[in-house]
C-alpha cells in the first residue's frame, strides 16, 4: 500500500521489477557510504513566502524555511497551528496557496517515492501476530500485486533479504524483529516502523509525533536514533514534535508554528522568551528548570479561525 497517498511508490527510489536491488555489502547493510542521490547540506526543503489553505481559511502564511541534507529539525507548536498540515503541504497532500516550495529539488508531491513517511499512529494491539520483520518488508514491496513465479528473482529476493536484515540491524531491532508486533513494546514497535521508513533509502524522513505515548526512556532512545540516522546515512528529517525536551540535545533546528506564521533556526535561538514573544505577538516566558527542561509560560490559545474545523488536520 502507499501511505503518502500518491501514485509514486512511498519511501525510496523507484526501480523497475527486473531491476536489481544491489547486493554490494554497502547496499544490503543499508550502508554508509553515499546513501542519499546528494550530498550533505544540500536543500532537501525549501519553502518562500509559503501559505497553506484548508476549507476556505488561512492556517499559517509567510512561512520561508529551508531544510537540508543530514539534518535533524523539529516541527514545534500549541495544538492547531498546524503542524501536520505543513508536513501534508511537503509532500504535496495539501497544496500550497501562497508562495513558493520545493521539495527534492521539485514541487511538493513530485518525488515522494524518495521520501520515508511515518504518519501519527496507536500501538499495534497485542493480537496482532505479523511480525516485525515483516512490517519492515511492506515499506520495500508492499505495494505490489501478485505471487512471483517460482525460480525467477532469486537474486533480487536474496538482496530484499539482506536489505530489510540491514536495516533493522541500523535501528538496533535485531533481538525482537522475528517476534509479533502487538508484543513488542512502544518503542520497539516505533523502531520498527522507523526501519520501514527507511528500507527504501529515503533522502527525506517524515515522522509525525513519534514520540506519542511513549515513556522518557523510550522518548530519549528514539531521538538518539534518529540523530544517527541522520549522522550516518546523510538523511534530512522532519519530524512534529509535541514536547522539544526529550529531543532537545539532539536537534540542530526548529521549526515553530504560531499564531499563523513561523521562525525557523537553531533551538537556541528560537525558543527564546524574546523570539517566542514577537512570534505570538505577547509576551511570553521561557525558563529551565534543574534539569535543563524548557517550561514556556504565557503561550496563549490558538485563535479560533486556526482551529475550526480543522481539529484533525491541522496540528
Amino acid at each position: 500500500m502507499n501511505p503518502l497517498g500518491q501514485t509514486d511508490t512511498p519511501a525510496g527510489p523507484t526501480h523497475s521489477q527486473d531491476e536489481p536491488l544491489g547486493t554490494s555489502p554497502a547496499d544490503s547493510a543499508v550502508g554508509a557510504d553515499h546513501y542519499r542521490s546528494g550530498q550533505d547540506g544540500d536543500a532537501v526543503v525549501s519553502l518562500n513566502e509559503a501559505a497553506a489553505t484548508l476549507a476556505g481559511r488561512t492556517i499559517w502564511s509567510q512561512v520561508s524555511l529551508t531544510v537540508r541534507g543530514g539534518e535533524f529539525v523539529a516541527v514545534l507548536g500549541p495544538n492547531g497551528v498546524g503542524k501536520s498540515t505543513l508536513l501534508k503541504a511537503i509532500l504535496g497532500l495539501i497544496p500550497i496557496t501562497h508562495g513558493q516550495a520545493s521539495v527534492l529539488g521539485a514541487r511538493p508531491g513530485a518525488h515522494n517515492a524518495a521520501i520515508g513517511y511515518l504518519p501519527q499512529r496507536r500501538a499495534f494491539d497485542p493480537s496482532v501476530r505479523v511480525r516485525g520483520i515483516d512490517i519492515v518488508r511492506l515499506g520495500l514491496d508492499g505495494d505490489r500485486w501478485g505471487v512471483p513465479l517460482p525460480g525467477l528473482g532469486r537474486a533480487k529476493a536474496r538482496a530484499a533479504r539482506e536489505r530489510v536484515t540491514g536495516v533493522i540491524a541500523l535501528v538496533g531491532a535485531e533481538g525482537y524483529a522475528h517476534r509479533p508486533i502487538g508484543q513488542c513494546s512502544g518503542g520497539e514497535q516505533q523502531r520498527l516502523l522507523i526501519a520501514q521508513a527507511l528500507v527504501r533509502r529515503p533522502e527525506l524522513l517524515v515522522l509525525d509525533e513519534p514520540l506519542d505515548s511513549l515513556d522518557v526512556t523510550s522518548q530519549g532512545s528514539i531521538s538518539a536514533l534518529i540523530q544517527s540516522v541522520c549522522r550516518t546515512l546523510g538523511v534530512a528529517v522532519l519530524m512534529v514534535a509535541h514536547d522539544v525536551n526529550p529531543i532537545l540535545p539532539y536537534l540542530d533546528q526548529v521549526i515553530y508554528l504560531a499564531h499563523g506564521g513561523a521562525v525557523m533556526g537553531p533551538p537556541e535561538k528560537v525558543i527564546t522568551a524574546d523570539t517566542l514573544t514577537m512570534l505570538y505577538g505577547t509576551p511570553i516566558d521561557v525558563l529551565r528548570d534543574r534539569a535543563g527542561r524548557l517550561v514556556v509560560i504565557g503561550q496563549p490559545d490558538v485563535p479560533p479561525e486556526h482551529t475550526s474545523n480543522q481539529k484533525s488536520s491541522a496540528r
